[in-house]
């Protein structure tokens, strides 16, 4: 039988010692002492029956490289308790017209260069799950009816490819394990930053700091400056150090659609952008000389 936490990450993969290390650092080791968050990590070569523990095939049809097979993951999911996609579907409606509404609490993600692409708001909704299975992906891919069968959806972090999906693995807990609640010492934390919550759902306010930063697809972060005020012949902007909260929360804004411009352009066709915002971005375009 498993043993649950608050929310659980079960982590199949071909290389387990990828993450001796990885998760017994910082906020990902606190939440898993604190109990908020659980990590499992298998051996998908433990599945396997072979005296050579053999994970992959050659693709039919012929091509480069090789594939892994079917049968290990299969067995592998299902020693998680895992049912077919299809038999959790009917589960579901079956609690749905039972007025039960609790949503299922496990989702199959099979990380691989072929899947839509990670978001903020994906790792949101995944925060809101009781388990997460995460399948690294490895060689040419993983045989497609795992995937058929299995899983809920297939995703990328990134439009570049890996040697394996451990690495996105990764990225996926320890972005998500951080919007668990209870993780971040500072629950604001999860809010005020790059693809931050929207604006309704923000649920605290602090001085200065702007209530917009659009959700996933939104603006990015405003910079940020510590002591000491001079370093290496820079100075920290002044408004930031005078006290005038409202002069603070609009340069912060200023920034903002700045950075945004700059180095994520495309972000603004999909913000809710305000008036205001409209002509700071007028004026910055009109200090850029366009």
């Amino acid at each position: 039988m498993i043993v649950r936490t608050a929310m659980r990450f079960e982590i199949i993969t071909i290389f387990p010692g990828f993450f001796s290390g990885i998760f017994e650092h910082g906020i990902v080791r606190r939440a898993q002492a604190a109990g908020l968050v659980g990590i499992g990590v298998h051996d998908l070569r433990a599945f396997t029956h072979d005296r050579h523990r053999t994970v992959d095939d050659r693709p039919f049809g012929g091509g480069e490289g090789m594939v892994l097979k079917p049968e290990p993951l299969g067995e592998a999911l299902q020693a998680l308790e895992i049912l077919p996609l299809h038999d959790r579907r009917e589960n579901q409606i079956l609690r749905s017209a039972q007025d039960d509404e609790t949503e299922s609490g496990t989702r199959v993600i099979l990380l691989s260069a072929q899947g839509r692409r990670f978001t903020q708001q994906m790792a949101r909704d995944m925060a809101k799950l009781e388990r997460v299975v995460l399948i690294c992906g490895r060689y040419e891919g993983v045989d497609e009816r795992i995937n058929e069968i299995y899983c809920d959806m297939e995703l990328s972090i990134g439009d570049y490819v890996l040697s394996g999906g451990e690495l996105a693995a990764a990225v996926v807990v320890d972005t998500v394990m951080r919007l668990v609640p209870g993780v971040l010492g500072n629950e604001a934390s999860g809010e005020f930053e790059s693809f931050g919550v929207a604006d309704a759902e923000i649920s605290s306010d602090e001085a200065g700091v702007p209530r917009s930063q659009h959700g996933a697809g939104g603006l990015l972060d405003y910079p940020h400056y510590t002591r000491p005020a001079e370093f290496g012949g820079l100075r920290a902007p002044e408004v930031l150090m005078n006290g005038d909260h409202q002069q603070i929360r609009r340069w912060r804004r200023q920034q903002q659609l700045r950075k945004t411009r700059k180095n994520r352009p495309d972000l603004l066709q999909g913000a809710a952008l305000t008036d205001e915002d409209q002509r700071l971005l007028e004026a910055i375009a009109s200090e850029d000389g366009e």
